[in-house]
This record gives structure tokens, sequence and C-alpha cells, in this order.
């Protein structure tokens, strides 16, 4: 794998999580208090470096072997678990994610919220919203982090790229002052949710002992195998019967009729 492809798996990867975790994050400050969110943003930040420091150099002295079948598995649950979502979603039996609609939900509930005073933390509510939302989101994150940079024994470059993804979407969110509901998220979860399921195989199989043909120009193949089979669910579950153009804020399932 090399490191351009590295960098961009990475960085696609963590654009959908820092979206949502933006999501949370404005919602918190602009219907609490700036501060108080704030300090819940960076109170997770910290914690999530730690978690980066400490297991990124840790995986480095497992053999590679193991390290591969565990970090494939790892990658092949949070992999089909996006690509499910994606396929429900394409397929019509699953809301959108709208990422407007779960802004206007959190900042409903949050104006609703009584407030309260904690120590240097004005406004509790509005901190542990940010926090358990950027935490949350900035585990999955973390994970990505280390089992791309470990698998690839090229942790900093992983860190970088989400990095860059997370400064990205902070700004564009900063910009715009609201949630960045134009991103197209439920297409970067099918791409992402590939990408995850693909890698999770491939390296899943080394670490079980398989041999791919040609090493890593096996994965320009498998890919595409993965994408064609998804898109095959998605084209089996659009049906009249079943569609749904409903667009709802939580993750909720459509029952087909």
């Amino acid at each position: 794998m090399t490191s351009s492809a590295l960098f961009l798996a990475v960085f696609l990867a963590c654009v959908v999580e820092a979206v949502e975790a933006l999501t949370i994050v404005l919602a918190a400050g602009t219907a609490r208090d700036w501060r108080s969110t704030g300090f819940g943003l960076g109170t997770a930040l910290v914690a999530l470096t730690a978690i980066v420091a400490v297991l990124g150099p840790a995986l480095t002295v497992v053999p590679l072997a193991a390290l591969r079948l565990v970090v494939g598995c790892l990658l092949l649950i949070f992999g089909l678990q996006w690509l499910r979502k994606a396929i429900l979603r394409a397929g019509g039996l699953k809301a959108r994610h709208d990422e407007a609609a779960i802004f206007q939900a959190e900042l409903t509930a949050a104006r609703t919220a009584p407030a309260q005073t904690r120590g240097m933390v004005t406004d509790w509510y509005a901190f542990t919203l940010s926090f358990k939302g950027v935490l949350l989101e900035g585990l999955e994150v973390a994970f990505i982090v280390v089992t791309f940079g470990s698998n690839e024994h090229n942790v900093p470059l992983a860190a970088l790229a989400a990095g860059c993804a997370v400064v990205v979407v902070a700004a564009a969110g900063i910009a715009a002052k609201a949630p960045l509901a134009r991103v197209p998220e439920n297409t970067l979860k099918f791409v992402v949710g590939v990408m995850l399921t693909t890698f999770g195989i491939f390296w899943g199989s080394e670490g079980a002992g398989a041999d791919w043909p040609g090493s890593d120009a096996a994965l320009p193949v498998i890919a595409p195998a993965v994408a064609l089979f998804a898109l095959g669910l998605v084209v089996l579950l659009r049906r009249p019967a079943r569609r749904t153009d409903a667009v709802v804020a939580p993750d909720q399932e459509v029952k087909p009729t």
C-alpha cells in the first residue's frame, strides 16, 4: 500500500466521522454555551490523542501476521456495518442520513435541557454533549488511524491524514456556521464501507496465511468486486413497493410494506 493510498483511505474515512462530530459541536455551542462546548471538545481531543499515543506504539511490537489478522477482522466489522447502512439507504429501506435534520434535532434538545454548573464548566450539558459526541466519533477515527497506520508501519502519516480531515471539516463548518449538509455523506459512507471491507478481506486473509496473486495488486480487483456486489444488492432492494424517500434525523430503518 503506497503512502498516498494510505493517506487518502484514512482521510476519506475520517471526513465522515468529522462531519458527524461537527454537527453535535455546532448544536451544543449554538444552543448553549460555546465556552463549555469548547471545554468538552478539548477534553475529548486530549483523550483521543492519549489513546492513539498508547495504542499505536503498542501494536508495532505485535507480529505482522497476527496484526493483519486482527486488523482485518476489525476492519471487516466496521466496513460491513457502514456498507450495510449505505446499501439499505440506497435501496430505500433506511432513511437517508441528513445532517441538517440531525442538527435541528440536537439543537431542540439542547435548548430545552436544564442548565447546570460544575466546577470550571458553566454549562455541564453543553460540555457533556460536546465531549461525548467528539469522543465517540473520534474513537472511530482513532481506530482507523491505529489500524491502518500500524499495519503499514506508518502511524504518523495516518494521524496526519486524520488531522487534515478534521481541520478541513472544521474550517468548512466554521466558515458556513452550519452542519455540512451538502457533503454527500451517504455516498462517502458507501465508498468508505467498500474500502474498509476490501482492506479487511485483504489483510485478514494475509494474516490467516493466504497469498494474494500480485500482492498489493490484488486490491484494485477486490475493491470493484465488493462494490459491484453491494450495488447488486441495492438494485435488488430498490423495488417500487419498498422504496421510500423519507428523510429523518434518526438512523431508523423503514419496514417493507
